[in-house]
């Protein structure tokens, strides 16, 4: 065990980002009553700095400032600093995260939030320089001890904001959902779309998964030609990206320039999960192989370095890792020199650096490059005189010559807890790919995945944790782990017709109901009525990089009304529906899970029900199409299912088509009972 000079109470959590600044000089607190009720018994500002294991800049401001001791002199003298994982703690995150917003117009992490005893916020920012963070903390220590009463009128002012920021008032006036919404919508969204490099125009640029899930699901439903380019562009170019490991698969969270080309290197669980559903997704509708390659690569990586033994997803991989010279330093793990390329690949590397493009395109900083293709097979193929087969063959080689020796290096960190949330988003990915593939291993994956949930992380009370680590389920979950589970587990309904994971699902929807819902304002609270209050109740409701758990809930609902013929479910999920459509229409990027939800109610919405000896037969044929707007159920056998009530037949398997419970004619073969289905608008 290494001698540390200094250790505070971050020795005792489990989470990796807190024992990372478990030595620093500064006294830490992890957020709990006994540091909430020391800053009011000795009247000192909390000083609330929030970040996450893998963030880049969370370890830039560490290095420059918590662990120097003349900081920590000031913080220590003049604070109770209290250190928060945000992925532990998102309802703390949200909070603050809403208070520098408010205050500077601007977020990110690290967080960094000078609070009231109380929790009432004052001040704050994100990254700042140490000589910056030295003279805040002079200035408002001083303000809070010579004029506290400005300091508290202004924590009044800002906390008021705050609670009024997100709570979306009751649309008593509502229209109808129409195909004309939708394409006001995407023609305002129009002027931000990158045509020729994908993505939003600029940089950074971030993978939004459900925005080209919904844009996809719209280009083919509208037939608009130019915003299927569009994501196919968007998909084609990620892929193709630095963004993309493309020696070890699975995406970091996002590129600093406009090409997708040099990541921030953290590889994120919830990125690579959601993306392993668009790009099945977009496979199932194009069929193009390069959507397929990616997926495949990406699940190659889960399993490899962020799958636990009894089937749990780690959250995610650090950014930074020691370079040559033991050093920490951004991407040091993925980068490479073309000396070093040359004396590794020998007669390959003239290939391989057109392929991967170790050249001025492929340039980062300090001799380094990171790969990216910018062409396509074909045109690879014609220029180097070598066929198809022979450059795929040299490719996966290459991949495994130079994975092998990347693992030679010092390994970025491993953030190991396991959030509820994230697992139900990669459980999902790992369902959509067997949905689309058929890769048997896909699905036990899946079905390992959504054990360990319902063993571990469903609680006797029928509630939810959203943490775990060391063989312990903790913390009381979120609305986000409801949501995500309750998508998860009728996805994998859908492709195994065990009705356990439906019915689970719907539990946990009344669970929801019971617990997070508000019924004058018809939208769900991000934490519990059990939980400790903090100095707001919030909502999410806009569509981020993770889609809001309020837009996600309103999708479950509509599908399980479908299910059991619950007209209440309909009718919430139609209502949370209205209460964001004026924002959805203007704002789609920020709303467009919001928007797959206009699609299901702006045109027919199939329930396909399955039932006899071979419905997974039939299944796996209809899982071939791209069907947007349909649910599935099906059977073997009897079922309990209102859907499936009395079409079971011993003896033969028959397809029932049916629009709001009215079915049309059943029939036994799967081109025949597709022909009843319209997709388009």
């Amino acid at each position: 065990m290494a001698n540390h000079k200094f250790t505070n109470s971050l020795i005792n959590e489990t989470s990796p980002y807190l024992l990372q600044h478990a030595h620093n000089p500064v006294d830490w607190y992890a957020w709990n009553d006994e540091a909430l009720e020391l800053a009011k018994k000795e009247n000192k500002l909390l000083l609330i700095s929030i970040g996450y294991s893998s963030c880049h800049w969370c370890h830039v401001m560490e290095h420059e400032s918590f662990e120097n001791d003349s900081v920590a002199a000031i913080m220590n003298k003049n604070f109770i600093n209290i250190k928060v994982d945000r992925e532990e703690r998102p309802d703390i995150d949200q909070v603050y995260m809403n208070a520098v917003q408010l205050m500077t117009g601007r977020g990110g992490w690290p967080l960094n939030c000078i609070a009231l005893p109380d929790g009432r916020p004052v001040w704050g920012g994100t990254y700042f320089p140490k000589e910056n963070w030295i003279s805040a903390l002079e200035q408002l220590s001083t303000m809070y001890k010579e004029k506290p009463e400005d300091v508290i009128s202004y924590a009044e002012k800002l906390t008021e904001g705050i609670k009024n920021s997100d709570l979306v008032p009751l649309n008593v006036n509502p229209k109808e959902f129409t195909k004309e919404n939708l394409k006001l919508a995407v023609e305002e969204w129009n002027q931000y779309m990158d045509f020729d490099l994908g993505g939003r125009k600029g940089a950074p640029k971030f993978p939004m998964p459900n925005n080209y899930s919904f844009l996809l699901r719209y280009a083919i439903q509208a037939k608009d030609s130019n915003i299927l380019d569009y994501v196919n562009t968007s998909l084609t170019k990620m892929a193709f990206g630095g963004i993309n490991d493309q020696i070890g698969g699975g995406f970091s969270r996002y590129s600093v320039d406009n090409k997708w080309h040099v990541p921030h290197f953290e590889k994120m669980l919830y990125d690579n999960g959601q993306l392993v559903s668009l790009y099945s997704e977009g496979y199932q509708a194009t069929k193009n192989e390069l959507y397929k390659k990616t997926v495949f690569e990406t699940l190659e990586f889960i399993d490899r370095e962020l799958t636990a033994k009894e089937g749990a997803f780690y959250s995610s991989l650090d950014a930074d890792s020691k370079n040559a010279e033991g050093k920490l330093e951004e991407g040091a793990f993925y980068v490479w020199t073309q000396e070093e390329l040359k004396v590794i690949l020998g007669a390959d590397f003239e290939l391989f650096s057109g392929y991967f493009n170790v050249n001025h395109y492929g340039y980062w900083e300090h001799d380094n490059y990171v790969l990216i293709r910018k062409n396509e097979d074909a045109e690879v193929v014609k220029k180097h005189s070598i066929s198809v087969d022979d450059l795929n063959s040299k490719v996966k080689n290459w991949q495994k010559i130079l994975l092998k020796e990347r693992d030679k290096k010092d390994r970025p960190r491993l953030d190991d807890k396991s959030l509820t949330s994230w697992n139900a988003l990669m459980l999902k990915g790992y369902i959509d790919a067997y949905k689309v593939f058929n890769e048997p291993h896909f699905l036990d994956v899946a079905i390992k995945n959504a054990t360990f949930i319902y063993t571990k992380q469903l609680q006797e009370n029928g509630n939810l944790n959203h943490s775990y680590k060391n063989g312990k389920s903790t913390i009381n979950g979120y609305l986000e782990d409801y949501a995500t589970v309750i998508e998860a587990y009728i996805s994998l309904y859908e492709v195994t017709f065990n009705e356990l994971w439906l019915n689970t699902a719907k539990k946990l929807t009344d669970y929801s109901f019971d617990h997070f819902y508000d019924p004058e304002r018809a939208m769900f609270y991000f934490t519990s009525d059990e939980d400790t209050n903090l100095i707001t109740r919030k909502m999410e409701i806009e569509d981020n990089v993770i889609p809001a758990s309020n837009s996600i809930m309103a999708r479950n609902l509509f599908k399980l009304s479908h299910y059991y013929s619950n007209s209440y479910y309909l009718k919430t999920s139609k209502q949370m529906l209205h209460n964001v459509q004026e924002k959805a229409e203007l704002y789609g990027s920020g709303y467009s899970n919001w928007l797959q939800l206009m699609c299901d109610f702006s045109r027919d919405f199939y329930e396909i029900a399955i039932s006899g000896p071979n419905a997974k037969g039939k299944l796996l044929e209809i899982n071939q199409k791209y069907i947007p707007n349909k649910l599935i159920a099906g059977s073997t056998k009897k079922s309990t299912i209102p859907l499936m009530e009395g079409r079971f037949r011993r003896d033969e398997t028959l397809i029932f088509i049916c629009v709001d419970g009215a079915c049309q004619l059943p029939e036994d073969e799967v081109k025949n009972a597709l022909n009843q289905l319209k997709i388009e608008f």
